[in-house]
């Protein structure tokens, strides 16, 4: 078990250290909700209905509302109140066990001493022992002031959080108002009856059926074949869904440990074409760069050419027109340009 607080029950002016645990566990069959077309998980969003967006849980306050009026109440505001900070366990009252209401009693914690010393733990049990009398005690618990009652069970002092009063509900049914006659034969046959059921309660002689039959069907369905691979199922999902980096990160973990250990699955060499995929576009990109500046080397050589004849031209005829010199002399710079661009990329 796991201690869920730590604080101390304040005995008068003596002070005992504890460690609190959960003194019960739920033994129920852990079931999710699913898309009964394809297995797919169901996940719910905390999103605000103001704004729309999703809210991460360390931006969420809690509120109260009334008559239209909402109060933000901060995680710093709700610290900040004495009592729910407080990690002592106070000692009030002792009363006679029998004066408590079973219907008050909330849920049990185990105390465990935790000092060097386990004395002051030893005593107050012996004090509950020896006046038979429960410890009613007062305490702060998970954002809440509660009420509880201290007892003994196997030499190990319990807490049992208790209902305020108010908490519990008035029965007050109408029906119950009429008068009802029964007869002394009716009471003398359930009276019997009960006398033939009498027995002393040992919980272990009592099964819950539900779980049981529940697990049943789990494990039949499993060996029938009856069931998914969530992690190959669900994986793209995942992934899409914003998780699936989590997931890729596993895989190439695990694909890089078979590699080390010289197992070469599939797998790996899936993943090694994968990674050599990237560096493929690039030799390709490269000689698609390289096609295109052999391209324009072509073109400046032709252009010089050109160039060259344009001028043997001018110097040959006798009357060169003027437009044609233009051209010439424009077409000489554009060819040079794409020439100087060979040199940089070289």
């Amino acid at each position: 078990m796991r201690a869920i607080w730590k604080g101390a029950i304040a005995f008068g002016l003596v002070n005992v250290p504890v460690k609190v645990y959960s003194a019960t566990e739920d033994h129920d069959i852990g079931l999710h909700q699913v898309h009964n077309a394809d297995g797919g998980r169901i996940r719910y969003q905390r999103r605000c209905e103001v704004c729309g967006e999703i809210v991460d849980y360390s931006d969420i306050d809690k509120a109260y509302e009334e008559d239209g009026r909402t109060v933000i109440l901060t995680k710093d505001e709700l610290k900040s109140i004495p009592a729910e900070s407080s990690h002592e366990i106070e000692v009030v009252q002792f009363v006679p066990s029998e004066q408590l209401d079973p219907i008050m009693f909330e849920k049990s914690y185990y105390l465990e001493p935790d000092s060097k010393s386990p004395k002051a733990y030893v005593l107050l049990r012996r004090a509950l022992e020896d006046t038979d009398r429960v410890a009613v005690v007062q305490f702060a618990l998970r954002e809440k002031t509660r009420l509880g009652a201290l007892r003994i069970r196997d030499d190990v002092l319990v807490l049992q959080s208790l209902l305020w009063a108010d908490e519990v509900r008035e029965a007050a049914f109408p029906a119950l108002e009429t008068t009802v006659r029964i007869t002394a034969q009716e009471r003398e046959m359930s009276a019997a009856l009960v006398d033939s059921m009498a027995g002393d309660f040992e919980p272990g002689q009592f099964t819950d059926d539900y779980q049981v039959q529940l697990r049943k069907l789990i494990d039949a369905k499993i060996e029938q074949g009856e069931s998914l691979d969530t992690e190959q199922t669900f994986g793209a999902e995942a992934a899409e869904a914003g998780s699936g980096e989590v997931i890729d990160l596993m895989e190439a973990l695990k694909r890089s440990l078979e590699k080390k250990r010289g197992g070469g699955s599939a797998d790996a060499a899936q993943a090694d074409d994968a990674g050599k995929a990237p560096a493929k576009a690039s030799r390709s990109a490269a000689s698609g760069r390289s096609a295109a500046s052999k391209g324009a080397g072509a073109k400046t050589t032709a252009a010089r050419s050109t160039a060259s004849k344009a001028t043997a031209s001018k110097a040959t005829a006798s009357k060169a027109p003027a437009k044609t010199a233009g051209k010439a002399a424009a077409t000489e710079p554009a060819a040079k340009e794409p020439a100087k661009s060979r040199r940089k990329g070289a």
